[in-house]
């Protein structure tokens, strides 16, 4: 009991904080206009503040400063020691978070453009990898002394791998609670997989984010009051894969590194299916959609309490798989990930994930460009209007045509 009071109170901490800043958080959003207004691609069906990830910060930000003083003051382990294979610089980790939920923030206020919230990202992912989060050597478990070292490579890599997390989680977030119940189930997992490993640092982050995550689910499962916007996100995805980064040493088995990829495994196939589905449609990869699979459960007929806890579901094996795989030997490693991955594609393709959206269509309100499902119910509408937009058009030029006189 002893050794678990330190990660107890950081979980209350954090969820009480956040239990308690969210109504504020609340009440900054609507003064600072931050506020999602319903529209063809959103589930919401009323305006919505979205600086959610302002009390999740604050939550994270409680934790970390009461372990340093329950180490300090009460004798608590020190979360701030790395893996001997590990330096890192935990204040400018720390800096590398902050810049993150700036990003976010800034975004929910000012609707940045994507160059200028990539940009954000890449900031921050920079600044992790020069704190020391960085995998340097790879072992390759099925070739003897098979060790690629990475060199300078492994900055680069780091970086695309931290911008990678953070954008899995922001995509995903499409219902209420979602985003932040399947964050919650990740970082449980990881919490595991520190204690296990001896990561302080690692569970102590960790454990702080699954009680954010729940403190901010009292006011985000269904029905919303508030969504945690590109602040909570992308705070989210870059803690999780900080937390995965810090979960490993700087040589990690490539069977090691599947692990963290099926903690997010839902967000990570949502992306993927995202991606094929939009070059299958012949379209932008950044272009929205409504092909994800919250709105594809939807399209079903689950509404959306039913859609989000079957997703809670998929995470739950994915996460008792990687578990697993954390505790056997290579060869059922494979074994593990090759079921898990043919469950998780069979699912994909019973969700039509990857059947490219068929039109797109410009909306005056929003001044955007949106793609639609001839699912969607005002499919029929839209096609119906657009032919009646077209008769007018054509009736127009053949009054103009008329009129012409003949030479």
């Amino acid at each position: 009991m002893t050794l678990a009071l330190p990660y107890i109170c950081l979980a209350a901490a954090a969820l009480v904080t956040t239990l308690a800043l969210t109504p504020l958080a609340k009440k900054i959003a609507v003064r600072l206009g931050a506020v999602d207004y319903p529209s063809k691609r959103r589930i919401n069906t009323k305006p919505t503040p979205r600086l959610g990830g302002l009390a999740i910060f604050a939550g994270l930000f409680v934790a970390c400063a009461l372990q340093i003083f329950g180490t300090l003051n009460w004798g608590w382990p020190s979360a701030l020691i790395p893996h001997p294979s590990m330096e890192i610089n935990y204040p400018l980790l720390g800096l590398a978070f902050l810049v993150v939920f700036a990003t976010g923030a800034a975004d929910d206020i000012f609707q940045l453009t994507p160059k200028a919230k990539l940009a954000g990202q890449v900031i921050a992912a920079v600044i992790a990898a020069t704190s020391g989060l960085l995998i340097n050597v790879v072992v390759n478990p099925f070739a003897s002394g098979g060790e690629v070292s990475l060199g300078l490579l492994a900055y680069p890599i780091t970086i695309v791998y931290l911008v990678a997390y953070t954008n899995i989680i922001n995509l995903i977030d499409g219902l209420d609670g979602l985003a932040c119940g399947i964050s919650a189930i990740a970082a449980c997992s990881m919490f595991s997989f520190a204690i296990l490993g001896g990561r302080a640092d690692a569970a102590a982050l960790s454990i702080a984010l699954v009680g954010a995550c729940l403190g901010f689910l009292r006011y985000n499962f269904h029905p919303a009051s508030i969504f945690m916007g590109d602040s909570g996100s992308l705070l989210l995805g870059f803690a999780l894969g900080s937390i995965s980064l810090l979960n490993v040493t700087r040589t990690a088995a490539l069977t090691t590194l599947i692990i963290p990829l099926l903690v997010a495994g839902v967000p990570i196939i949502d992306t993927f299916s995202a991606i094929i589905r939009r070059m299958r449609a012949h379209v932008s990869i950044g272009q929205a959609d409504k092909g994800h699979i919250h709105h594809r459960l939807i399209e079903e007929g689950y509404d959306q309490r039913q859609a989000v806890i079957l997703i809670y579901l998929w995470c739950i094996l994915l996460n008792l798989g990687a578990a697993a795989i954390n505790q056997v030997e290579v060869q059922w490693r494979i074994v593990i990930f090759i079921a898990l991955l043919a469950l998780s594609a069979g699912f994909a393709m019973r969700l039509h994930l990857f059947e490219p959206v068929l039109r797109h269509h410009y909306n005056p309100k929003t001044q955007q460009d949106e793609i639609v499902t001839p699912e969607d119910p005002g499919f029929a509408d839209e096609v119906e209007a657009e032919r009646e937009q077209h008769e007018k058009i054509r009736s127009k030029l053949d009054i103009r045509n008329r009129k012409q006189p003949r030479n």
